[in-house]
């Protein structure tokens, strides 16, 4: 079986990766388990004017992402892909950041390719951030990576 972590999150191009995803995909006879993932980092409790303020904004970002997996799944599923091949996957890391997570989970799941979608940073926020997409092709290892523009 042939596995995929699909990087997700709330932009356009999380869903253009779930539809590129799906053409390729869809009409192969090969067996596929899609995993849709998002990686939150962790915000500092500093952040927040009361203790339970981190918490509430993690349960907050986790509903909004829900109803963006099923979206991701809705996409594969109109592909061809089962819905039992279809996971999802949420999780909150502390730092360094999304594509140090993203390729952690890669490297736990064994999974043969990682697709991201590219956000389209400007020079200056790719100066002072990084890209993810950008990090993860400099860094993945044992995987395909799909970036999708």
């Amino acid at each position: 079986m042939e596995t995929i972590l699909l990087a997700m999150d709330e932009s356009e191009n999380a869903l253009r990766a779930a539809r590129y995803v799906g053409r390729i995909i869809g009409s192969v006879r090969k067996s596929f388990q899609v995993t849709l993932v998002h990686v939150l980092v962790r915000p500092s409790p500093d952040l927040f004017e009361e203790p339970s303020g981190a918490q509430k904004y993690e349960q907050e970002a986790k509903g909004r992402i829900e109803a963006v997996f099923a979206k991701g799944a809705e996409v594969l599923r109109e592909a061809g892909l089962a819905a039992e091949a279809i996971r999802s996957k949420f999780i909150v890391a502390d730092e360094p950041g999304i594509a140090q997570g993203l390729l952690a989970e890669q490297r736990a799941g064994h999974y043969g390719t990682l697709v991201v979608g590219r956000r389209g940073v400007t020079k200056a926020e790719e100066f002072l951030f990084g890209s993810v997409s950008n990090k993860i092709i400099h860094h993945a290892r044992d995987c395909a990576v799909w970036v999708v523009e």
